[in-house]
């Protein structure tokens, strides 16, 4: 069964409609330093307030203990929006309280209204489903239907996410319908030669994905921190570098998997070392083979891919039709070990086919290096959902909206 649309709603002038969001931007004293899931939220927005809905938007941000905490308010988010959409946002600052209840019901057709972060209240994120049930139905008096368009959370078993859509009539938006069918084309129609690039620290945190796409890639490119333990389980050395021990067997088994199903595992052939975790550490360009020979012998630290491997990663991706990202090629945030990264994504701007950006730190660290959205086919809004999805989970978020 596919997702149910808004059209599946109805006419829903002058009818509240709530949209589950995922708004969980960086902020800093108080200023949103990357818009880009505020942006992404902009079509269903824009798409509900011509169809002259009373427009509720709920988001959480960060990790508030359940309590309302000013570090993780949404009002810098809310005004962020109104900036964006070219008209005035009113802001609640509860959820389900007095304010929250005025806010709505001082709406007009095709206004729209933001409350406070839905995790101040203990009941969104609850273990027990009757606490979770219970803020449901709080928010739920406050709307006709739910429009869920938080991609980034649909991996979440959350109030707003899952029991507030059994509770009212409810739909995806078009944000968490692009994300499905791209996630979808790349588990079940991917068009090839289809790579996959993988970085960030942990193997640990990759496991499924490789496990699930090793069937349906023509190549995986292995980067970040986890390159470390595939290089360890070749037995070489990799000096103080990061390490995942207890995964060298499992390591091993994808390698020989890859080999007896003509799948390309590519390694890095060199690797930048550094004497010490910082952005001005002393560092040098060491064989993938001979990380410990540098000047920092066995206490140096793999902080990037090297340059030759960067130029074959780049060569390989653009010449791909398919390629999903996730994950840096190193520590992207220090300049001196952002050229990996770069690379990867200034080649998946190249790609003629399908060039996917896979959330989280991949969707931060391409804008950071000044590349935009829209350089891209598709940048997720996902990190966690996106590798979930393509572990093959059913996620709860999504299976709630009628996705099969």
């Amino acid at each position: 069964m596919a997702l149910r649309t808004i059209e599946s709603l109805g006419d829903l002038a002058g009818r509240r409609v709530i949209v589950r969001c995922d708004l969980n931007v960086p902020l800093s004293d108080g200023v949103v330093t990357d818009d880009g899931r505020i942006r992404a939220s902009l079509p269903t927005l824009n798409a509900l307030m011509h169809r002259g809905a009373k427009v509720v938007v709920i988001s959480h941000l960060g990790r508030p203990e359940g309590a309302p905490d000013a570090r993780y308010s949404l009002r810098p988010v809310a005004q962020r929006l109104s900036e964006l959409l070219g008209s005035p946002v009113t802001f609640a600052d509860d959820t389900g309280g007095d304010a929250a209840a005025d806010a709505v019901a001082g709406l007009g057709e095709g206004e729209i209204a933001v409350l406070e972060n839905l995790r101040f209240n203990p009941g969104e994120t609850a273990k027990d489903a009757a606490e979770r049930q219970a803020f449901a139905d709080a928010l739920a008096r406050m709307g006709d239907a739910l429009v869920s368009d938080g991609f980034g959370v649909v991996h979440r078993k959350q109030a707003s996410v899952y029991e507030l859509a059994h509770t009212l009539p409810s739909a995806a938006g078009s944000l968490i319908s692009a994300e499905t069918d791209v996630l979808d084309r790349l588990t079940e129609r991917p068009e090839r030669p289809y790579t996959v690039v993988l970085g960030g620290s942990k193997v640990s945190d990759k496991l499924g994905v490789i496990a699930h796409l090793l069937p349906r890639v023509d190549r995986l490119l292995i980067g970040g921190g986890m390159l470390f333990t595939f290089l360890a389980a070749q037995g070489h050395k990799v000096g103080a570098s990061l390490l995942e021990a207890d995964q060298l067997d499992t390591v091993r088994g994808y390698l020989a998997d890859a080999e007896a199903r003509g799948v390309q595992i590519v390694l890095p052939t060199d690797v930048i070392v550094a004497d010490r975790f910082a952005a001005d550490a002393s560092h040098t360009v060491q064989p993938a083979s001979g990380i410990e020979d540098g000047p920092a012998g066995a206490s140096g630290i793999g902080l990037d891919i090297g340059p030759d491997t960067a130029a074959q990663f780049a060569e390989l991706v653009a010449s791909s039709t398919t390629v999903f990202w996730n994950g840096p090629m190193g520590v992207f945030e220090f300049p001196a070990f952002a050229g990996g990264t770069r690379a990867v994504a200034e080649a998946l701007t190249r790609v003629s086919g399908l060039g996917v950006v896979g959330g989280g730190d991949s969707a931060a660290a391409v804008r950071a290096l000044g590349f935009s959205d829209d350089d891209f086919g598709h940048v997720s809004t996902g990190g966690g959902a996106s590798l979930e999805f393509l572990e093959g989970k059913k996620l709860p978020g999504l299976e709630v909206l009628g996705w099969q």
